[in-house]
């Protein structure tokens, strides 16, 4: 996957703050950035929302056939109100909340002996379930291996064990992770 310029990242950010700000503020509906460049590019995005360095809301899309503009705007509303872990972020919250986008790279199979926490991103599905959990997860929790791939089955709602049984499909990714200074 390849690596984003500074200027690239700040205009996304940018560009996820104003969406954010759009669906909160409910002034206009969200629009996608479809300004070229990166906007244009097609994959897999996540917008994370942190308020007082508590987890506020995430929302993302893995396999994309729109622009990372339009996925960027639905993501960070999304992350914004329809998280349903979440109740629905607040006006007066906004300056205290801060946005983390994911680009993701494609995904692909793998085994679980060859998953690296921190680097690898999970989707697990088996029966119709799937869960995913993101690369920074196993670091921010401290996870190792067989704890990564534990939570990501139980975020599917499946045993944590259900990885290593036949039929449970183990895809891998990576991300660009970047976020607003605070």
């Amino acid at each position: 996957m390849r690596s984003h310029s500074e200027a690239d990242r700040a205009a996304i950010l940018a560009a996820a703050r104003s969406a954010l700000c759009e669906a909160v503020q409910q002034t206009s509906a969200v629009q996608g950035a479809s300004r070229g460049g990166v906007f244009d590019e097609r994959g897999g995005v996540f917008v994370t929302l942190h308020t007082r360095g508590r987890l506020r809301g995430c929302i993302g899309i893995v396999e994309a056939s729109e622009p990372v503009g339009e996925l960027l705007a639905y993501c960070a509303a999304g992350a914004a109100l329809r998280d349903p872990r979440f109740e629905s972020v607040r006006e007066e919250e906004l300056g205290d909340t801060r946005i983390e986008v994911s680009l993701l790279s494609p995904l692909t199979p793998i085994a679980a002996d060859q998953v690296v926490p921190g680097l690898h991103g999970l989707l697990i599905e088996r029966e119709g379930r799937r869960g995913l959990l993101l690369p920074q997860v196993a670091v921010e929790h401290g996870l190792n291996r067989e704890q990564f791939l534990d939570e990501t089955c139980i975020k599917a709602g499946l045993h944590r064990n259900s990885w290593g049984d036949p039929g449970t499909k183990l895809f891998g990714f990576t991300c660009e992770v970047f976020a607003e200074a605070g």
